[in-house]
């Protein structure tokens, strides 16, 4: 059981279409792992055998006509805002805590198209609206290398999941940093694709509209681009997918990438982090890649805080109503995300949508003169799992959001960007490189992440 644990994607989908690999066995390796660790990290939920059971009966046969699935046997958690059908499916929250999926969003249609076995739902923030994964439904999920820890959020359980072995692939959802900061802090990969590339449709909706979009987690690069693979393309259900269409990959020797170790931001970067960012750099540099410093020229007043009314604007457009009838149902934190939506003006939110068009066009003038751009995934490793955020990043006092400042600005561009391990950080604490592309460059980013992974040779130390 340990060795199937060990695999990944894709030698997992190869060994059971070659019939070297029993899916069951796969299932029931990976089933155990989730048994012995979730107790203590609170990342998994909805197990649901008789799904499971399901998924591998289908998966046989397939098998048997000789269809070899891109991902079959492959176990994949979900995160739990995304349906899944015959699943409870909650955002964390208490106002969907026996909701039941009646069909599976596109994105977990096309995985058990693509022959992936799903084993259950990861935890999430309510909402996936907060960058700490704990909820009023399922509490507090914790880190895989110290449960005194934060997973980061919002795909905390997913990111998590991986991390500890729980499975190989996990479904994200990024509306800000969600699939790119957790993983950073769990030493996995986490891949936000660009807008459009993957169908998202079929399910809640949410705060983010127009820039949020389905995440593989993933333990390799490699997985995330087998994920990747399995999961892009148009369809008719979601609009904003047709008319998209994906660059070819481009040689890495050829491109022009820029490192921006605080993204063009005044804002404080841990000491550690930064040296483990500028390390992977050099090694980088050594592999051959031609990388210059550069930052991006941002609109003046450009950072979170001045896009945060969308999400706030957001959340009261939806659940405002269920916040006026009895506010303590939702998450503290989230509430006041909720009240503060319902105060801003029109005119808040029309400066808001300002800053993110001239954000985009901030980066779309950026990747004229470069093709890749290279950045801290966060200022800081995980923090205790109590609080918000770190109280002091780089010696600094800063606001709760501090942490996640480096991971928006991509959603508002529509861009593809990635993070990958690069090393560690205090107390052996993983730290993430963030790599990020125009929209459309999905392939080119994952062809550098995937020569990052291998020359960096960072690999998950949370499966022990």
């Amino acid at each position: 059981m340990e060795l199937t644990n060990s695999l990944d994607a894709a030698t997992i989908a190869g060994r059971v279409a070659a019939g070297r690999l029993d899916p069951a066995e796969v299932v029931a390796a990976f089933q155990a792992r989730i048994a012995a660790r979730n107790d203590q990290l609170n990342a998994v939920f909805e197990q649901r055998q008789e799904l499971v059971d399901a998924d591998l009966a289908q998966l046989r046969a397939r098998l048997a006509q000789g269809e070899r699935p891109l991902l079959a046997g492959v176990p994949v958690i979900v995160k739990d805002v995304i349906w899944s059908q015959g699943r409870r499916v909650t955002q964390g929250s208490q106002l969907y805590r026996d909701f039941i999926a009646p069909a599976d969003a596109i994105a977990v249609e096309r995985l058990r198209r693509a022959g992936a076995i799903v084993l259950g739902m990861g935890n999430t923030s309510e909402f996936a609206c907060k960058g700490l994964t704990t909820n009023k439904v399922y509490g507090l999920t914790r880190h895989p290398l110290d449960a005194t820890l934060t997973a980061g959020g919002s795909s905390g359980g997913c990111a998590v999941a991986v991390a500890a072995g729980m499975a190989p692939l996990a479904l994200g959802t990024d509306g800000g940093g969600s699939s790119r900061r957790p993983p950073a802090h769990a030493g996995v990969v986490g891949f936000k694709p660009s807008y459009g590339a993957i169908p998202d449709s079929i399910g809640f909706a949410h705060a983010f509209n127009g820039i949020q979009v389905i995440a593989p987690i993933t333990r390799t690069v490699s997985d995330a681009a087998l994920m990747f693979e399995a999961l892009a393309g148009a369809d008719a259900r979601d609009p904003d997918t047709l008319g998209f269409s994906l660059a070819a990959e481009r040689p890495l020797h050829t491109l022009r990438i820029a490192l921006s170790p605080r993204l063009g931001l005044d804002t404080p970067v841990d000491d550690d982090v930064a040296d483990a960012c500028a390390q992977a750099v050099a090694r980088l540099q050594a592999a051959g890649l031609s990388i210059e410093m550069a930052d991006p020229a941002w609109p003046r007043g450009a950072d979170e805080a001045a896009l945060m009314p969308l999400q706030h604007v957001g959340l009261a457009n939806l659940y405002g109503d269920a916040w006026r009838r009895d506010p303590d149902v939702f998450d503290p934190d989230v509430a006041r995300q909720i009240e503060r939506g319902l105060a801003w003006t029109g005119a808040d939110v029309a400066r808001a949508r300002e800053a993110s068009h001239q954000i985009a066009l901030a980066m779309a003038e950026f990747f004229t003169r470069y093709d890749l751009l290279l950045c801290p995934t966060t200022p800081c490793v995980a923090w205790r799992n109590d609080r918000l955020g770190p109280e002091r990043i780089g010696g600094v006092a800063v606001e709760p959001r501090a942490h996640a400042v480096f991971t928006p600005f991509f959603n508002h561009a529509l861009a593809p960007a990635i993070s990958v391990p690069c090393g560690s950080g205090r107390d052996g604490l993983p730290v993430g490189l963030q790599i990020a592309g125009p929209r459309g460059a999905d392939r080119t980013v994952l062809a550098a992440a995937r020569l990052a992974e291998r020359v960096l040779a960072a690999r998950p130390g949370a499966n022990g």
